[in-house]
């Protein structure tokens, strides 16, 4: 039976899902790496290899999503902003020998693909992504495309800006949605008393008021972010992924108050917040979808 392998490489770890060609999961598999310089691309194919031995016979059609920026041929990623340099530019259709493209995309925009195809927002034409966890990552779909824009910047929704007095992130942005509810500026928004989101909710649900304060300033700087994004994409749902959706009604019920209070709704009609339905897995199988629609199998 024909089927698909998509590989997701993050800093820790590698997923792969193999998939039917209509997204039936065949396969899951997770590896430990580091972030040896030599390493990954061995690695990939290592484990390329493994999964066709499983199934006992080669993919037809192989996908690859990474960190970074895609390269306009989307054959590889072109900019790694410093992390696993060695595959970056890597020609995996080359690399792998591969008699079908082998296409790359960066990870937040093939989780999209998979939650799209597959997950929360399946069916959906119009939709905005949020993945929060160290920072804020996203994609967006508009009228069934991918937005990719002029470079393969668009989605980095993280780095919009909340506060335009506040200090500069990562990237230069003055008061981003990424260092408002990123656990990357945790310990500084609460004064060093907690090293996790994870723990300033636990706080926050035993009653500690200082961690209450801090956690709902949190969702609401998301809320406007989100408000926001649905105003200039207008989406049909708003999906959230990464480690933040496992503080569950902590979350979602005080996150839907603020988009309720200020949504603009001119036909009644409200964006839908919802939990990524994939989790961990959806950039693989996102990667696996991307490489089907590339090769024209979807």
């Amino acid at each position: 039976m024909p089927y698909a392998i998509g590989v997701d490489v993050g800093g820790t770890n590698i997923k792969t899902a193999a998939v039917s060609q209509t997204g039936d999961l065949l396969y899951l598999a997770e590896q430990r790496t580091t972030d040896a310089r030599a390493d990954w691309a061995s690695h990939i194919h290592g484990h390329i290899a493994r999964i066709e031995a499983e199934q006992r016979g080669p993919a037809t059609w192989v996908g690859i999503a990474a960190p970074g920026l895609a390269a306009p041929d989307g054959r590889s990623i072109a900019w790694m902003q410093g992390r696993m340099d060695a595959i970056q530019d890597l020609d995996w259709t080359d690399y792998l020998g591969a008699v079908k493209i082998v296409p790359v995309l960066n990870d937040a925009h093939a989780a999209l693909l998979g939650e799209v195809w597959r997950g929360a927002a399946a069916g959906c034409a119009n939709v905005v992504m949020l993945t929060l966890g160290t920072g804020v990552g996203g994609a967006a779909l508009v009228d069934g495309h991918l937005l990719r824009g002029h470079i393969g910047r668009a989605g980095h929704v993280g780095h919009i800006c909340l506060d335009p007095r506040a200090a500069p992130d990562i990237t230069g942005t003055p008061g981003s949605l990424e260092d408002a509810i990123g656990d990357c500026t945790i310990r500084a928004r609460t004064g060093g008393r907690f090293d996790s989101t994870e723990a300033l909710v636990t706080a926050h649900l035993t009653g500690d008021q200082d961690a209450t304060e801090v956690w709902l300033r949190a969702v609401q700087h998301l809320g406007c972010g989100i408000v926001s994004l649905i105003n200039v994409l207008d989406p049909e749902v708003v999906i959230l992924g990464g480690g933040i959706i496992k503080a569950g009604p902590a979350l979602f019920a005080p996150l839907q108050e603020i988009v309720d209070r200020h949504e603009w709704r001119p036909t009644g009609s409200a964006a839908r917040i919802v939990a990524a339905g994939l989790g961990e897995i959806a950039g693989a199988v996102g990667a696996a979808y991307h490489a089907l629609s590339v090769n024209d199998a979807v």
